[in-house]
């Protein structure tokens, strides 16, 4: 495992975490960052599936302002600032980069994305040739809502979660009535078990529901 330049279509060259699959290959995941970068935390969830025979994959999305950025937990402002001011069309470019990169094994590839990366899985539901997308806790939902998907959608919302409310969740699901959304008594960031918001409970029961869900799309 390690980190690898990959290029976008565009010819943006951005760093991009990879780590191998455990035995059998069976396809690759491509997992999009929150708004603090390429941490050690999401090294570890892409320990996680690279167990499940996956090859991992986490594109450094804040390459393109701020090379090698990673945010502490306990100050997100940066992070925030820096998602603010990305742009959209490039943030899928960059993560079309690392879905052609595990494409280059063969197999089929799906996305998971936490946060800001949670609805940008959505978006690639939409833009790219993925295989099937999960959302934890997607933000900034209103933007992803203008284009049909093209690959089934997990997504994973917490009940008392203040960064994307219900009324938001049943706007999305209005438009695009095919993601298959599931609640869990928690709030923002609680499968992240390096925040405080970290449910132990919901965040194996949403991983388990991936687990299979990937197993099925990408068999």
């Amino acid at each position: 495992m390690g980190m690898e330049k990959i290029k976008a279509a565009d010819g943006h060259e951005l760093d991009c975490w990879v780590t191998p699959a455990v035995g059998d290959r069976k396809g690759g995941v491509v997992i999009i960052q929150e708004i603090f970068g390429v941490t050690d935390q999401l090294k570890g969830v892409s320990d996680m599936y690279a167990a499940e025979g996956y090859e991992v994959a986490i594109p450094a999305l804040f390459d393109r302002q701020a090379p090698g950025t990673v945010v502490p937990f306990d100050d997100p402002i940066p992070g925030r600032d820096l998602m603010m001011s990305s742009n959209l069309e490039e943030s899928v470019m960059d993560i079309s980069a690392a879905v052609e990169r595990l494409k280059q094994a063969g197999g089929k590839v799906g996305v998971i994305g936490f946060c800001w990366g949670g609805g940008l899985a959505i978006r690639a539901a939409q833009k790219l040739p993925v295989d099937a997308a999960v959302s934890f806790y997607g933000t900034r939902l209103a933007q992803y809502l203008d284009a049909p998907l093209k690959a089934p959608v997990l997504a994973h919302f917490g009940k008392s979660d203040d960064h994307t409310p219900a009324e938001l969740v049943a706007q999305t699901v209005e438009a695009l009535p095919e993601i298959e959304v599931h609640w869990y008594e928690a709030g923002h960031a609680f499968a992240n078990d390096a925040r405080p918001a970290y449910v132990a409970e919901a965040a194996g029961t949403a991983h388990a529901r991936t687990k299979a869900f990937l197993a099925e799309h990408l068999a």
